[in-house]
């Protein structure tokens, strides 16, 4: 992993939006190509978050996560689109990232199973079981930091 003094935080403003949208850089984008765990925050009906923890990885520049397409978090995600992404190494847990974005793509069929199975390999070493239907949701990150305590 990079040095300390390469850890950072990011945020990049789209002038005719007021938006948020950022490229991840290249130490946050290490902790979701690598074989980590995250933590995935979408929001109930009441407001209220529900988070849980998920395998992910990269997909060109925006971070993707499989679930069932009935799961609470895809309901959610349906619903209202914001999502945090909390992250941390598997062997330093004192190294984390957080990205905060939104879900802007639902895919399933072919292309998300393809993208299932891109996770499971990552994890497991072997393509997904197809006894249960799974999707994939693409997020964009808008703000992400990195940061380390060790």
């Amino acid at each position: 992993m990079p040095e300390v003094g390469e850890w950072t935080a990011s945020v990049q403003p789209i002038p005719e939006t007021g938006a948020i949208v950022t490229e991840l850089s290249d130490v946050a984008r290490a902790f979701f190509e690598g074989r980590n765990f995250a933590h995935v925050a979408t929001i109930l009906p009441d407001g209220s978050p529900h988070v849980v923890p998920v395998w992910i990885d990269m997909h060109g520049d925006k971070i993707i996560l499989m679930t069932g397409p009935n799961s609470l978090k895809a309901r959610n995600l349906g619903r209202d689109p914001r999502v945090s992404l909390s992250i941390t190494e598997t062997d330093n847990p004192y190294r984390m990232a957080h990205v905060r974005g939104r879900a802007i793509d639902r895919l399933d069929g072919d292309e998300g199973w393809a993208l299932v199975d891109q996770i499971a390999i990552k994890f497991t070493g072997n393509p997904y079981p197809r006894e249960q239907e799974e999707i994939i949701f693409v997020i964009e990150p808008e703000t992400f930091f990195t940061q380390s305590f060790d």
